[in-house]
Order: structure tokens, then sequence, then C-alpha cells
């Protein structure tokens, strides 16, 4: 908002008489905005002279409501106002944030002009929307949703004069209001650098929200000059694994033209077209690269491979269908094929179990009746979920996943059933339609569905009861359509007999129980180390997925994998990396030295086919386990060994490089396999 510091008091005051008299405000006297904004504070029936009938100031008990529902937009925002109180100590100043609603959370500030600030009720607890306090920063930057500076008498109520107010908005990261950061200090003493100082506070705020928000999402960093990237300044989006934006700061809704109600209902290649499909394939080095928005605007994109997310199928996408009934491969398998993968990504061994449960989980779906998934952590449950959800016959309609595990139970109360507009201090003016009402038509995810709050137990079942949801404040329920799955990685039944979950409701989300099966369990493995190693090779901007050696993947075979997919994901990542510029095969002494005595120096399985490399020692008969793991490691060490001096043309350091192990290790192994 532009200040206008040729307007005098006097001219302010004499502007104020004339808009009471005339209905209207001189022009030139004071900006647009704040014209506007003293007209709306005289028809919300306000006096610039006479004090408020009933000033509104919220009780404490609604205070501590309000402060429990804002809990982390406190957590995030107080380091930061910390931080403005430090460069502005013994300036006179205060530090103010509010909620969405205009009422004020907490403040920091010097002593005496604290008490100034608390005499005008510029302190937690007091409510300042224009329609309470007339045109002030906070209210009008509410009003206007854009950051705003009201300087002395451009104070509605002339009681507030002495003040000089900057204030920014403080925006989620779906794009709605969430609070807004004040700068109050005594007109007289009020410097530009204030406005500046404010906004940028709030852009760190928003960020920490971001960040806390989106904290296991793909990230996106933007910023037209690269050396931006990585600064307060830069934009930031948090997108799905299939190219979905599901967060964006303000800075980057600006660049992108994107507005709240796009996020999380439109793609990547909605706003940078045809250079969507490269920004989902950035390479793992997290080196910038250059694109050209649908608007014209070129900016620099990096990403944060370190907060990849790859959750890997539960169930091999060769078996699912297309709407033909066609077998419909995955994108890695396509991409292995196109490369010429080795002969078992050619020939799948798709595990029996996975394949049935999505055909049985398919049909019941179909009729409406809810699944259950149960499972050990990172077997891919969500995953599941997401695959019914696709090839059911509400693919086109959302599919809305709720962790009841991530949430305190007045927040998730609010986040799964929704409010209305003013139904609590904090609450959206314009209410939340909730979780469940955004599944419409589709399909509600409901994972860690044992860690439900009983309270919240007993609404969920009257939802699912009468398909039928009424939000928090409402009179009237709407109705609801949408299937459940919901999932769990303890056993729900046990649960209900320690009375930790509703009998009943046990038997509503117990349609179809599905037990997907530990990484140990599968009979797909191979199949699955293929096509994670061709994804890898994607994000690695390799030319060719690297082959990996039959006795690695045997060896690979045995291990029980207490993480599952996540975790052998992990670990085919990580020997990538130790690839060497020309290496394209991966041998045991890829993969990182605590794995070597966990996976490799366990026995073959009895059932396992014997391919064994020419240049390999044969296995002598093993008369016990720890005989066998003491000969398997043998020879597969042996074996690297040959391998890497040959590599190195006989340089012993290069070798010893090349295994990740110290030039003595080296000899020292030397010496043992000669003995």
């Amino acid at each position: 908002m532009q200040l206008t510091p040729q307007a005098t008091a006097d001219q302010l005051r004499h502007a104020r008489r004339c808009l009471l008299e005339t209905g209207e405000v001189p022009e030139g006297v004071v900006s647009l905005q704040v014209s506007l904004s003293w007209q709306r504070s005289q028809m919300a029936g306000l006096s610039p002279v006479e004090p408020p009938v009933a000033p509104p100031i919220t009780s404490a008990a609604d205070l501590r409501r309000a402060l429990a529902c804002e809990y982390d937009l406190l957590a995030h925002a107080r380091p930061v106002m910390e931080f403005l109180h430090d460069q502005m100590r013994d300036s006179g100043s205060v530090i103010v944030l509010a909620d969405s609603q205009g009422l004020l959370l907490h403040s920091l500030g010097d002593a005496d002009f604290l008490t100034r600030a608390e005499r005008v009720s510029l302190a937690p607890g007091a409510l300042w929307r224009e329609e309470h306090r007339g045109t002030n920063a906070i209210g009008t930057a509410i009003a206007n949703g854009c950051p705003t500076v009201i300087h002395g008498a451009e104070h509605y109520l002339e009681r507030n004069s002495f003040l000089t107010c900057s204030a920014s908005p403080v925006m989620a990261p779906d794009g709605r209001l969430r609070g807004v950061l004040d700068i109050s200090v005594d007109q007289s003493g009020y410097h530009p650098h204030t406005f500046a100082l404010v906004r940028s506070a709030a852009r760190m705020i928003e960020d920490r929200l971001f960040h806390a928000r989106h904290i296991n999402d793909p990230l996106l960093r933007l910023h037209p000059h690269v050396e931006g990237l990585g600064a307060v300044g830069e934009g930031l989006l948090a997108v799905s694994e299939d190219g979905w934006i599901m967060g964006a700061n303000a800075i980057a809704q600006h660049w992108l033209n994107l507005s709240a109600s796009q996020i999380g209902a439109i793609t990547l290649d909605r706003v940078f077209g045809p250079q969507a499909l490269r920004l989902q394939s950035l390479p793992a080095t997290g080196q910038p690269t250059r694109v050209t928005t649908m608007q014209g605007h070129t900016l620099y994109v990096r990403d944060e491979p370190d907060r990849r997310r790859r959750v890997w199928a539960a169930t091999p996408v060769s078996h699912t269908r297309s709407r033909s009934g066609a077998a419909a491969p995955s994108a890695a398998a396509a991409a292995a094929a196109a490369r010429g993968r080795p002969p078992m990504a050619q020939d799948r061994r798709d595990d029996r179990r996975m394949v049935q449960a999505l055909t049985r989980a398919l049909r019941v779906q179909a009729q409406g009746i809810p699944v259950l998934l149960q499972g050990e952590a990172g077997t891919g449950k969500e995953v599941f979920a997401r695959t019914l959800h696709a090839e059911g016959d509400r693919a086109t309609k959302p599919f809305v996943a709720v962790n009841c595990a991530s949430l305190p139970e007045a927040l998730m109360e609010v986040e799964l059933f929704g409010h209305v507009g003013g139904a609590f201090p904090g609450a959206r003016p314009e209410g939340s339609p909730g979780r469940i009402r955004q599944a419409e038509g589709g399909t509600l995810f409901l994972d860690e569905i044992g860690e439900l709050a009983p309270a919240l137990q007993v609404r969920l079942l009257r939802v699912l009861q009468d398909k039928q949801v009424v939000p928090v404040g409402a009179l009237h329920p709407e109705p609801v359509d949408f299937v459940l799955v919901c999932a769990t990685h303890q056993a729900l039944r046990d649960a209900v007999s320690a009375s930790r979950f509703r009998e009943d409701l046990y038997w509503r989300v117990n349609g179809l129980t599905v037990q997907i099966p530990a990484l140990r369990e599968r009979g797909d493995t191979a199949d699955l180390i293929d096509d994670m190693l061709a994804s890898i090779a994607l994000d690695m901007k390799r030319v060719e997925p690297p082959r990996i050696t039959v006795e690695v993947v045997e060896a690979l075979l045995q291990h029980p994998w207490p993480g599952n997919l996540r975790q052998l994901h992990a670990v085919l990542r990580t020997a990538c990396a130790l690839l060497g510029p020309h290496e394209d095969e991966l041998h045991w002494e890829h993969f990182s030295e605590d794995l070597w005595y966990d996976v490799f120096s366990r026995p073959y399985r009895d059932d396992a086919p014997a391919a064994p490399r020419a240049d390999s020692l044969p296995p002598p008969p093993l008369a016990s386990a720890e005989e066998a793991a003491e000969v398997n490691l043998r020879r597969l060490s042996h074996s690297a060994i040959e391998r890497a001096i040959q590599a190195s043309n006989g340089n012993m350091s290069e070798a010893a490089r090349k295994l990740g192990i110290s030039r003595n290790t080296l000899y020292r192994r030397l010496k043992q396999v000669s003995d």
C-alpha cells in the first residue's frame, strides 16, 4: 500500500469528516486502498472518534482454544518473531502475529511500547478485523489479501493514530490465508524499511510452514536467477509422484499464475507444458535446469534429491489392466524394454498373492464395500490403495489420503469433517469442506486407521452408516458418496480386543481384509529389483540401467529386508551411486559394507538356480550354515578382488579405491585368499 506523507494529520481528519458528511473521500489525500477501507469502516457503523461500544476481546478460554488450533503457525512464527525482535530491540516497536480472522495470538516488543499498545488492545486476545477496529494494517491486509501499511492518522479510529503499522499476510502451502504478521511502531519513528522487513519475515514463516507440511513430498525450487535458488525469495512447489501440484508458496503462485483453488487440482504439464516430464525426472545431483512456463516466463528449477520420495508399487504394474482389459506395462518396465534389459526383466514372475489380492479388492470395491489393508511398514499399502483407485470405476474422481496419526484430535476432526465459517476462533470465514467431502465420488484412504481417536471413531461410524457428514459448527448433514480404503500396520482385531478400537467400526471398515505381504514373502523380488534399477537409472540420467550379477541377485533374495521395499530401494540407489563413470554392472563391492555380512554372507537357498560366473570358484560341499556363510563370502570376495585388480591394470591403490577399502585391507584380503 502506498504511503501519503504529504497528507498531514489535520488533512486526514478533514478527509474523514468529508466521508462522514458527504459519503466521499476527497481525492489525492489517501490512497485508493485506504479510501475503500475507510468506506468499509463507515459501513460497519464505526465512529472515528468514539470508542467501540463493546471492544472485541475474546475470552481467555477462547484464546487458549485458538492457540491450540494454531499451534503449528505459532511454532514456526515464534523463531522468526524473536529474530525480528532482536533486530528491532529498543526501537519502540511491537511485533504481532494474528490468525486468519484477525485474532491476535502472540506479541513481542519493547516493554514501554507494549504498554502503550495494550491501551488500544494491540495485544493477544483482541480482534483486529476492519469491522471491529476500522482501517488498520492487520484488518486491511486480511480484507485486501496483500501487504499493507497504515501510517498514523490513516487509521480510521483516531485513538490508533499514534501508530504506524506494517502487516503482511502469511499464506499456507495450499494458497489460503493462514495469518498476518505485523510490526507496529510510533508513527513518528517509522522507517520504510520496516515494510520490507515484515514482508521478508512473512515469507520466512511461509517457507517454514511449507517445509513442515510437505516434509515427505518431492520439492521443486524456482527462481528467475539460478543464484536465487535456496534464498528467501525463491518459489517452492510440492508435487506428487504422478505430477500433481500439492503445494505452492505465495511466490510460486505469483510466478506461475496459480490460484489457491488450483493447488491440489492441477498438474505440472498445465504449468510447464511438455517440459513437465523433464521436471519429474530431474537428475539426482540437484543441478538446476532452465524451463519456460506456459506464460512465457523463464525460471530455473532445482529439486531436492534427498527428499525425493520413492514408494514402490505393491503389485507389479504389468499385471494391472487398462480400461480395455489389456495388460498395461509400467513406465519402468517400458523403459527397461526399450533399453534391452536382461532377460529377467522381460519374463516377469508376478507375485501370485498380490495379483489375487488386487483382483479380489477390485471386485468388492466395485460394490462399494470397504477394503482394509494390513501389513508391515514400507510394504506399499498406500500405493496399493492408489492402484486400486486407478483401476476401479472411480478412477476419474478424487483420491484423498489422510494419515490418522499425523494430527491431534481437535485438528483431525476439522481435517476430516470440515467446518462452517466462524465455527470456532481461527476458523476460515469461508469454511472448509474437510477431507471426507473432498473425496466425493472417489476414494477416501485412511492410513493408520488404528490411531484414530475414540471420539472421531464414533463420528466416522455415523458417516459410514448414514452416508452423511456434519461439518464442525453445522446444523444440517451433507450427503457424501465415496468408497473407503483403510490401512494399518497393527493387528486391528487386537486393538478391538484391547478396547482401543470400536468393534462396530471395525466391522464397518473391514469389508475385505488384504494382507500386504512383506518383501521377504513375495515371489517377484527379482523383478522389483529390475524395475527399481530402471527407475534409478532414469533419476541418475544414465544411458542404460546397470546390470546386476546373478550371484548378487541371489544373495539379495536371501535377505529378510525388515524395511521392505523402501529399504531395498535405498540399498540399490546407494549401490548405483557407487558405480564408476564407465561401470555398468553392479557387484557386491558396490554395496555398503554393513550389508556384506547381513546379505552376502548368507548361504544360497537350496532351491535357488545355480548360475555362477565362469571365473568364480565353485563352492565346496557345505557342512553347516556357518561354514556356508564363510565360504560364500570368501568366494564373492575373491571374485570381486580379481575384477577390481584387472580393471585397474594391477594398480593396487586404484583397485582398493574401487572396492571402497584401504590398500592395507586389500593386501590383507589377498593374503587370506592365498592362504
